[in-house]
């Protein structure tokens, strides 16, 4: 944890609460927590180590070099993103109950891609359960604003489905290389995002099979219930 934070009382319990939520996934696709200690007064946690790059970091590469990433190859990493999604909308608590876990953050950022093939989902850092001991404040925005679904950004009530929304966001991005919402402003961005305006679909993935696109615009549904109800589906 950062010097600065170290006597933030509120931002150490948050710290805590990430990595005792984050411990208890285990999954193949997930980055797994080692350890959560102290050392000099400051708090930290141990995680594994992903060889390679943020798909972010990936697809800005290739925009660079004026590629666009293969559509097999984006498939392959959002399809192992979905399953580890899915396993934590799933996960019950050591009593046995729902951990109802949203991560809320679901971005290119923190979707890792290692060089031997592996993909990993990180930071459940802001993620929503039932049995988290710290609770985001109200009307508190929380993730990042181009991958963030309709409801969160209206401050209503998220579910899985939220993840979902971001799942078809991302997916659109490493295919197209350009963000699904984007705009000059914060605000331009939002509004987009709350009517879930999309763009021509068709059109930016021409390049790409018919099919995907129907993905897109499911997992991207204005309404909840119109989208994928879970992620492995």
């Amino acid at each position: 944890m950062l010097p600065s934070l170290a006597d933030d009382e509120e931002f150490a319990t948050m710290f805590v609460d990430e990595a005792r939520l984050a411990a208890q996934l285990n999954h193949g696709s997930i980055v797994q927590i080692y350890e959560l200690g102290r050392h000099d007064k400051r708090l930290y946690i141990a995680m594994e180590l992903v060889h390679g790059h943020d798909l972010r970091g990936t697809t800005k590469r290739a925009r660079k070099m004026g590629k666009r990433l293969g559509v097999g190859f984006v498939a392959y990493i959002l399809s192992k993103a979905a399953e580890a999604l899915d396993y934590a909308h799933n996960k019950l608590s050591l009593e046995g109950t729902p951990l109802n876990l949203v991560h809320r953050d679901v971005s290119p950022q923190n979707i890792l891609v290692s060089y031997d093939g592996q993909v990993k989902v990180v930071d459940f850092g802001i993620a929503k359960a039932e049995h988290r001991a710290t609770e985001t404040r109200a009307g508190t925005l929380k993730g990042k604003f181009a991958y963030m679904a309709p409801e969160q950004v209206l401050g209503e009530r998220t579910d899985r489905r939220a993840d979902i929304f971001a799942l078809g966001s991302v997916l659109y991005e490493a295919a197209t290389g350009r963000p699904l919402f984007h705009g000059e402003t914060d605000l331009a961005i939002l509004e987009r995002v709350k009517s879930a305006d999309l763009p021509d679909l068709e059109e930016h993935l021409a390049h790409a099979p018919a099919q995907l696109c129907k993905v897109i615009r499911r997992a991207c549904a204005r309404k909840p219930e119109d989208r994928y109800q879970n992620a492995l589906d």
